[in-house]
């Protein structure tokens, strides 16, 4: 009985504890990196970014977007722009999350892209902090206006994220090439078009919105690959190399097309859903 216990609780470990240690712990070094690179752009922002940067870039972007405005177009990009604040967005990125979590059979939609907003919140909130730099005047500005610090664009980098972890989760899901070309290119449209209706409003200069897409790109790449990792173990001993878009049969958790379990797994495929979803 013992031996039969420890080669359970051996498989147990191999199967579970190891490849979720290994998501966790690949996140947690990441979203120690990124809130340092917030922290370290921050810096080189303040030193190298004066007066004369500010008429190089940040000042003629704001007044050509002025250039662009009107009464209808405020309004319509003021109601885009909310999608993309403290309340809209989590309110998209939980019926996003709902959706993949019930299209997958797993949680771990959940821990992916909750777990990554919440390191992308951080980054923003020390960046401000840290910066403490000021918006556009509300002469330049189109109404509601903000008070909080301006560096980076925090709807910016929380939407880079929350969208680009959905649309990878999503092509996951999908099998034909066009869909997920489909996919990611309305995530990128969304992401550039919320980047730049902070600045068209007002709200932010254009360097805070550049920061904001490269932290949070980065912070997608250090998530992706923790999820990579996440199937190289969890697959290794069952079915061979990590999954992947072309590989479907890889995701498997058992021998190459086992189905006992019924379901789908990560990807869609049948055969994982029943451990995938005990799995949390």
């Amino acid at each position: 009985m013992t031996t039969r216990t420890e080669n359970w609780l051996t498989r147990r470990w191999g199967r579970w504890v190891v490849p979720y240690a290994a998501l966790w712990i690949t996140m947690l070094i990441g979203g120690v990196v990124i809130v340092a690179l917030a922290l370290t752009s921050a810096e080189v922002y303040d030193n190298v970014v004066d007066d004369a940067g500010l008429a190089n870039l940040d000042k003629p972007t704001l007044a050509f977007m002025e250039q662009l405005r009107s009464p209808g177009l405020d309004s319509f990009v003021t109601g885009f722009t909310n999608i993309g604040g403290g309340i809209g967005m989590p309110i998209l990125a939980s019926i996003l999350t709902a959706w993949l979590i019930w299209v997958s059979r797993t949680w771990r939609p959940l821990i992916l892209i909750g777990g990554a907003a919440a390191v992308s919140t951080t980054a923003t909130t020390v960046g401000k902090k840290l910066i403490g730099r000021t918006r556009p005047d509300h002469a330049d500005a189109v109404p509601p206006y903000e008070s909080s610090p301006s560096f980076p664009s925090g709807h910016t980098l929380n939407s880079t994220v929350v969208i680009g972890l959905v649309v990878y989760l999503a092509c996951l899901q999908v099998h034909r090439t066009i869909a997920r070309v489909g996919l990611i290119t309305a995530g990128a449209v969304f992401v550039f078009a919320m980047g730049m209706s902070r600045v068209y409003l007002g709200h932010h200069w254009m360097t805070d919105v550049i920061i904001g897409w490269v932290l949070g790109l980065g912070w997608v790449g250090i998530v992706i690959l923790a999820h990579r990792l996440f199937h190289v173990l969890r697959h290794r001993e069952h079915a061979g190399p990590a999954p992947t878009f072309d590989n479907e049969v890889n995701l498997h958790d058992g021998a190459p097309g086992s189905s006992r379990d019924g379901g789908t797994d990560d990807a869609g495929t049948p055969g994982s859903a029943g451990r995938s979803t005990a799995s949390g």
